[in-house]
């Protein structure tokens, strides 16, 4: 007994003692490893950006409409049935290159591990989210990419913040994050619905805004797309899911009672966009009632962004291409 328990503490001492030793290599900020590797990166990005600089520069592709920082606006200045004078199969094919670029550029976004892609995705029911992350994303290392779709709050999250269950599911350095349907939710259903007093809600565009900030400045490029439908292509893709009865599951009837309150949420919706749309973090406005569409310049602008932030693959240790596999 007595010799294993002496060796057990020849062993801690040997690991305390490795464990001064690395420290020390830090030593010049006393922080460990992981903490220096964050703060290494966070050098990086204010080396590449500075402190209160938008990088990159996005530009939605072609046809989408990009809301104004500062400026009120309507959703009702935008036709929902915009195709860009495209022909659907053409259109297929061009989002197969898309799909392509940004498959390559996200295995570079992940090797470097630097910075990350943040995707929301806002849209009255049927407006097509979860059709556009199948379409956009396909063939995307799942690896290096991760869905967040929020539901009604748990218990839990009712005990925080409003912000602090999203916060949570921010993606990491060299990942993609979607978020299906997002933080927006919090001045949108809260607000039609009245979960929460006026003043309350209304308060919280100014803390979404901030909470966007903290996000680019700490080097997550945001992409928010507003899918764009008609209340008469809502009403079709409704009718088709009850006709289909492969479709059922995904009919709720409380759709039907959310329907009512149509004109509400178009509201909602323009002062989100109006309020939330910053240089940091603009609000993209997709026509939607056509899917082919909606998903060729949704994959463009992905690919887009990424391009323009421009992810490198790190450099390869030392001496690594001489190497040989044995037989």
């Amino acid at each position: 007994m007595p010799k294993k328990h002496g060796a057990r503490g020849d062993a801690s001492r040997k690991d305390a003692a490795e464990a001064t030793k690395l420290r020390g290599s830090f030593a010049h900020d006393s922080h460990p490893p992981a903490y220096a590797a964050w703060a290494g990166a966070a050098e990086w990005i204010e080396q590449r950006r500075g402190p209160d600089v938008a990088m990159p520069t996005i530009r939605a592709a072609a046809g989408v409409v990009t809301v104004e920082p500062g400026s009120p606006f309507n959703l009702a200045a935008v036709d929902p049935d915009l195709d860009g004078g495209l022909d659907k199969q053409d259109a297929k094919a061009m989002l197969a290159a898309e799909r392509a670029r940004i498959q390559a550029l996200q295995e570079r976004l992940y090797a470097e591990r630097r910075r990350s892609l943040l995707i929301v995705l806002q849209a009255i029911d049927t407006g097509g989210k979860d059709g556009t992350i199948r379409a956009v994303l396909e063939g995307v290392n799942p690896q290096g990419c991760a869905v967040a779709s929020f539901k009604v709050p748990s218990a839990e999250e009712l005990d925080h913040d409003f912000l602090w269950r999203y916060h949570a599911r921010t993606p990491g350095r060299g990942m993609i994050g979607v978020f299906n349907r997002s933080h927006y939710e919090d001045v949108l259903v809260v607000r039609v619905k009245g979960l929460v007093p006026e003043p309350v809600w209304r308060m919280r565009y100014d803390l979404i805004n901030d909470f966007e900030h903290l996000l680019t400045a700490s080097g997550t490029t945001i992409l928010k797309f507003f899918l764009h439908i008609s209340k008469d292509e809502q009403r079709e893709r409704l009718e088709a899911r009850i006709a289909d009865p492969q479709k059922h599951w995904k009919f709720d009837p409380a759709d039907l009672v959310e329907r009512k309150s149509w004109d509400a949420y178009q509201a909602a919706f323009n002062d989100a966009l109006t309020q939330c749309s910053t240089p940091h973090a603009p609000w993209h406005v997709v026509p939607a009632n056509r899917k082919w569409f909606r998903n060729l310049v949704i994959a463009r602008t992905v690919a887009d962004t990424l391009e323009a932030m421009d992810p490198q693959f790190p450099e390869a240790a030392k001496g690594i291409a001489d190497l040989k596999i044995p037989e």
